[in-house]
């Protein structure tokens, strides 16, 4: 009996033995991978050495220029070596980690004949009409025309003319360095419609230092796929002046043709109200000299706070905000001007505010009291307010008057308010800051991911990471072909892009989930059941140690 107990004994040893290591080759071998692949933060691959070469990525803005030489323009010499191709490249000098270049490709050909009939009548616009042809030319493309330099096409005194399309005229010469002097002219005329270090100091002021470039160059509005236009009318003395405007009239004449030239940078919506008893919140002085009142310079900036908080137009927009304030002064603060830094009355008695609008003052006749009792109706002369919201906004987009060569003739704008190589050079300009964007973006959310290792990377975000990427380099080589069109619409999609992936949600799911979070949830599932393994296992091995000991032999 004693001997079947002892056997009975191992036999069970045995079994706890084989339990044990059971369990603990389960927990091992099925159980510890399990749980780590069931709790490993999902990462999807992501192009982090394309990531990392944006930053070495060298914009080569490329503009065509076709350059068309008309009879008696340049000596019988030079014309005979007509046409050829001409390469004038340049770099932008920008403290930009993006290295730019601006290369202007001149094409010299002779005028064909329709365009020497046009170009030998008597006025330019009226070759500028016959010129026109059946096809617009393509964005960013330029056509300049070298005309005699006797001829009287332009005036005696003037050597250029810059049209409202994406043409010029320019006096030719007889001389044996024609060409290059020429060439230098026409370098001088395209940088006017096109790209200058100013156009891109504007596009990329929020991405340089504080230095002489961008101190000024942050009036334009950051690129976006939509704007929202509000026009409101402050009338803080209902009592006393009945204020009428015909606000849709006006943007469909003057606001609505702008825009629609404009439809290229993106889209546009427009609304209108009318605020009563909304005061400006600065007290104006009074000029005793001149019976009125004044806002100096230096109040200005603290008249758009409190008129803010009554507009309501910015807090459920997507897109940003424009408004455009016509302030009717109350009577007792008639009337009313703005002043300049030094003390003068400004001509349009408004001003704009970077990035946000502007606001003009409009008084009313004092006339207009005496004639009528209280209130006052006040039609407003909505031509002379759209001159000015229309200069504000053409400011506000960076639409500036260009740097023009010496004697050259300006036509000035259209009666759109935009002369379409304007529109061209807004396109350049946002690429570029898109790029730029896009490019500060993606390698913002490289270096998050990276430093970070628990952030839940999706397919989802890989995949508009992987296409933003590609359109920065799809941007980056339209803009070398010259194909504007093409590469402000990619620049758009990887704005959209990089973006979506940054600001995606699921990035934030376990971001404030560290390592010690774990160890305090995991240890108290696992310390009961890993003990008890832990200790049979110690307890085997020093059993298997100890039958492996042989005993000694005594003599």
């Amino acid at each position: 009996m004693a001997a079947a107990g002892a056997a009975a004994t191992d036999l069970e040893v045995v079994r706890g033995k084989r339990a044990a290591l059971f369990f603990a080759a389960v927990a091992i071998v099925l159980g510890l991978p399990l749980w780590w692949k069931t709790t490993e933060t999902y990462r999807a691959p992501l192009p982090y050495s394309q990531i990392s070469g944006l930053n070495a990525l060298q914009l080569r803005l490329m503009v065509p220029v076709t350059v068309v030489f008309t009879r008696d323009s340049v000596p019988l010499d030079d014309q005979e070596k007509l046409p050829f191709t001409v390469v004038h490249e340049r770099e932008i000098p920008l403290k930009y980690k993006m290295k730019i270049k601006c290369r202007f490709q001149k094409a010299y050909r002779r005028a064909l004949d329709h365009e020497e009939e046009a170009l030998s009548l008597g006025s330019v616009q009226e070759a500028e009409t016959m010129l026109a042809e059946p096809q617009e030319q393509a964005e960013g493309s330029l056509t300049v025309y070298v005309i005699s330099e006797h001829s009287p096409l332009l005036p005696q005194d003037m050597m250029s003319y810059i049209g409202p399309k994406r043409t010029a005229v320019m006096r030719g010469i007889m001389h044996r360095e024609a060409f290059n002097i020429i060439g230098r002219r026409i370098i001088q005329v395209a940088q006017a419609m096109s790209l200058t270090e100013d156009v891109l100091a504007a596009a990329l002021a929020d991405h340089l230092p504080e230095d002489k470039w961008s101190s000024d160059k942050r009036r334009p509005l950051k690129s976006s796929l939509g704007y929202e236009i509000t026009f409101s009318l402050l009338n803080p003395d209902p009592k006393s002046h009945d204020v009428h405007w015909d606000i849709e009239g006006a943007v469909r004449r003057y606001v609505q043709p702008f825009l629609n030239a404009l439809s290229a940078a993106g889209n546009f919506s427009v609304d209108s109200q009318i605020l009563y008893y909304a005061m400006l919140g600065v007290n104006p002085r009074f000029d005793p000299a001149s019976s009125s009142y004044y806002l100096a310079s230096h109040s200005l900036p603290h008249v758009i706070n409190p008129v803010e908080s009554r507009l309501g137009s910015s807090a459920a927009s997507l897109y940003p905000v424009l408004n455009f304030l016509l302030y009717v002064p109350e009577l007792a603060h008639s009337p009313l001007y703005i002043q300049d830094k030094d003390g003068a009355p400004v001509a349009t008695n408004a001003f704009h505010s970077p990035r946000w609008g502007g606001i003009m003052v409009y008084n009313v006749d004092p006339k207009a009291y005496n004639a009528s009792k209280l209130p006052v109706r006040i039609e407003v002369d909505m031509v002379r307010v759209m001159e000015v919201f229309l200069a504000q906004l053409r400011l506000l987009f960076g639409i500036a008057q260009p740097q023009l060569p010496p004697k050259c003739l300006f036509s000035g704008p259209k009666s759109e308010g935009l002369m379409t190589w304007e529109l061209d050079r807004l396109l350049w300009a946002r690429s570029v800051e898109n790029l730029a964007t896009a490019t500060t973006t993606l390698t913002s959310l490289a270096q998050l991911l990276g430093k970070i290792s628990n952030i839940v990377i999706k397919d989802d975000v890989a995949s508009e990471v992987y296409r933003a990427v590609a359109a920065v380099q799809k941007a980056a080589e339209e803009l070398a072909s010259g194909h504007l069109a093409s590469a402000f619409v990619a620049s758009q999609e990887a704005v959209t892009s990089s973006e979506r992936a940054f600001f995606d949600p699921s990035l934030l799911h376990l971001l404030y989930f560290p390592d010690d979070q774990k160890f305090a949830i995991y240890i108290p599932l696992f310390l009961p059941m890993a003990v008890p393994i832990l200790l049979s296992l110690v307890k085997i091995f020093l059993e298997t140690r100890k039958s492996w000991k042989k005993p000694e032999k005594i003599d």
